[in-house]
């Protein structure tokens, strides 16, 4: 697909991707629902691709409540089974546990400082990160940032929180902006997104 817009290249590949791409990729988050949700949804994309947990957002958002992490972590078997034969999510055992016991993790901070968006964010001084690849394979999948939030996460109790699928976090909650030099969203992304 011929991209006029010159958008990071895997940006440009289906409506999903770009509207991914465009609207929400590397754009600062900071409300607490939202930066659960995303968690949830990069550890689902966990060796599947991006594309196939965009395809599956909304069914996933509905399955798991809307992410919201406070009702998330009240989920019991009967529950997580009944998730496990829902067919508009990725039925993978350990993922869903995964999310279930991350919601109890997520809000354990909560308590301890007040948000989550308070914690997450400190790692970079509250402000974002700009990486500055102009190819895609210049991009890493991992960094000692990724590596000592990953540190941390396992310490308070969360799961499937590898530094791979940290980084892809810090990118999809706007810590990290990964937009390649050159593509035009890579400075319109300063503002807030719920």
């Amino acid at each position: 697909m011929e991209d006029p817009y010159n958008r990071c290249d895997w940006g440009a590949k289906t409506p999903l991707t770009i509207e991914y791409h465009d609207e929400r990729w590397c754009k600062p988050v900071h409300e607490e629902q939202e930066l659960f949700a995303m968690l949830s949804l990069e550890i689902m994309s966990s060796g599947l691709s991006w594309s196939l947990i965009l395809d599956k957002e909304t069914g996933m958002r509905q399955a798991f409540d809307q992410f919201n992490p406070e009702v998330v972590a009240t989920y019991d078997q009967p529950k997580i089974d009944e998730l496990l034969k829902n067919s508009s999510i990725i039925r993978n055992t350990m993922k869903v546990n995964a999310i279930v016991q991350n919601a109890k993790a997520f809000l354990a901070i909560v308590q301890e400082i007040g948000s989550f968006d308070a914690y997450i964010w400190s790692f970079s001084d509250y402000q974002p990160i700009v990486h500055h690849a102009t190819k895609l394979k210049d991009i890493s999948a991992q960094s000692k940032l990724s590596e000592t939030i990953s540190k941390d996460f396992k310490k308070r109790g969360f799961r499937f929180v590898g530094p791979v699928i940290v980084y892809s976090y810090l990118q999809s909650i706007g810590i990290y902006n990964d937009h390649l030099e050159g593509c035009p969203w890579k400075y319109t992304h300063g503002q807030n997104r719920k």
